[in-house]
């Protein structure tokens, strides 16, 4: 043991007994960070513009902001690129995290001078709680790996900007950074095969101990390892121990990864986005990702049967339900009002506030008034799997609509590692029945004849990152998505399957 595993211990106590405090202060908290909000924001052109000085409870807060996505905020943010100040937040951001989005195109969130402790902190916490329950320091002696975006920045409006794991990058903490990898000149290589091989050249031969990303890149990361050196990467690192993902579901890709390490490992999962990082896994015992109720956000939660309507019921955290499915908002010291960040959560406890992450709002089928959610599907197809002992690389559903007398019905595209011995059918009848036992409305579809069963198209091996490829989004945080209610993605597919 280092002194720097030895010091982990005593601060990484620290840290989660406050955590266990702010838990039961979750609401009183979340109160003090909406009037700290509304203290700065007064004083914004955006504040100007929906009165937030006649603003004295979450009531009125509701009247006065609207709901927003970033098509809205983007008046707003062409505002702060011309120079302006004092915008939608005090001053001009320290950055700009610029992502992807499905109906924007590139988005450009702002970051903070206040808010980027959100984005540092939360990961820390999530490592320390991790620390204090188990008692593992040890992997802090170690080699750390953060797969991530360039850390190289743009400036626009003379804002430096990037992708947000590449703006983490610059906030390492030096007691981490002598253990960090790969070196700052690999992590700048844009295109993503080329900076895998640099990663396994250079991380093969070292005692790596954590390996952070998104799982199916870690996955990418695993098989270039396995296939350089012929072993599995829990025997190419024995001291390996903590594996830490987010950015999208890590179960449907759980058996696949740990078939590849080999072993078990320790898995810490994150629920971060360029808007905020907004929870985290503070157990290994309990389910869920505990609510960042602390950390300059203000949660804001409508219910999935509203989404779309005019006037939507919003409510706080001290009203939500145990099971009940939520599109998540937040305000917070980025200068995000009322943004709608396109997650939809369900809450798994109250007391912590644990929350699971069940899809995007943009992300689901109902092209038939079924309304089929990513959680749902991913549930169905990893039960599936387990029964018939199959094991899949990757995934997508799409509705095909039919044009002649044979009826409509969803197309699930599959990547598989190890196919069904009993066949493509065979798993579609499991995977539609299971379908049926979760969605009330799909199967109401299926018994009155109106869809037919689900149809499984095999993708051939590598072609979902193929597809990637061809799209220019092989790598970084860019993700598959789980469902869509349109065509656009299945038909590109066709050509890979």
């Amino acid at each position: 043991m280092t002194v720097k595993s030895f010091l982990a211990k005593p601060f990484a106590a620290y840290v989660q007994r406050t955590i266990k405090a702010e838990m039961g202060n979750a609401v009183a908290d979340q109160q003090k960070i909406l009037d700290r909000l509304l203290k700065v924001g007064v004083k914004t052109a955006f504040g100007t513009s929906v009165n937030l000085k006649d603003v004295n409870d979450y009531q009125s807060f509701k009247q006065s902001v609207p709901l927003q996505d970033y098509e809205q905020l983007k008046s707003w943010i062409k505002q702060i690129k011309e120079g302006k100040h004092n915008v939608l937040w005090r001053g001009r951001p320290l950055y700009f995290a610029k992502t992807s989005g499905t109906t924007s195109g590139v988005k450009y969130i702002p970051i903070t001078k206040d808010s980027i402790s959100n984005h540092i902190n939360t990961a820390r916490n999530a490592l320390l709680c991790y620390m204090a329950e188990t008692g593992n320091t040890r992997f802090a002696d170690g080699r750390l790996i953060f797969l991530s975006g360039s850390p190289e920045l743009e400036r626009v409006g003379d804002i430096p900007t990037g992708r947000l794991s590449g703006i983490v990058n610059h906030h390492v903490p030096r007691y981490l950074r002598a253990n960090q990898l790969p070196s700052y000149e690999t992590n700048c290589i844009e295109d993503w095969e080329t900076k895998l091989n640099r990663i396994v050249d250079e991380t093969i031969s070292q005692p790596m101990t954590l390996i952070s990303g998104i799982p199916p890149w870690m996955q990418m990361y695993f098989d270039a390892l396995i296939e350089r050196s012929g072993k599995k990467v829990g025997e190419l690192f024995p001291d390996f121990s903590v594996m830490v993902q987010g950015g999208v579901n890590f179960e449907p890709y759980r058996a696949r990864l740990f078939e590849s390490i080999g072993r078990k490992v320790d898995t810490i999962e994150l629920f971060p986005a360029s808007e905020g990082f907004f929870a985290f896994q503070d157990s290994q015992e309990c389910e869920g990702l505990l609510l960042n109720t602390n950390s300059g956000i203000f949660f804001e939660f409508v219910p999935a049967e509203q989404l779309g309507q005019k006037d939507p019921q919003r409510i706080s955290l001290a009203d939500v339900q145990l099971g009940q499915q939520y599109a998540l908002i937040i305000n917070s010291n980025a200068g995000l009002w009322g943004y709608d960040i396109g997650d939809m959560v369900r809450f798994v406890s109250s007391d912590p506030y644990r929350l699971v992450v069940t899809g995007r709002t943009k992300h689901f089928i109902s092209a038939f008034g079924e309304h089929v959610i990513g959680e749902e599907v991913e549930s169905c197809i990893r039960e599936a799997a387990q029964q018939l002992k199959v094991s899949i690389t990757e995934f997508t559903v799409a509705p095909r609509v039919s044009t002649d007398t044979t009826k409509s019905y969803h197309e699930w595209f599959i990547e598989f590692d190890q196919p069904p011995q009993e066949g493509v059918e065979a798993l579609a009848a499991c995977i539609n029945a299971l379908l049926c036992k979760k969605n009330v409305y799909y199967n109401d579809l299926i018994e009155g004849n109106i869809l037919a069963p689900l149809q499984i198209r095999v993708v051939r091996k590598g072609g979902f990152i193929d597809y990637m490829r061809s799209v220019g989004k092989l790598g970084g945080q860019n993700k598959v998505p789980r469902l869509s209610n349109d065509r656009k993605l299945a038909d590109a597919l066709t050509s890979f399957t």
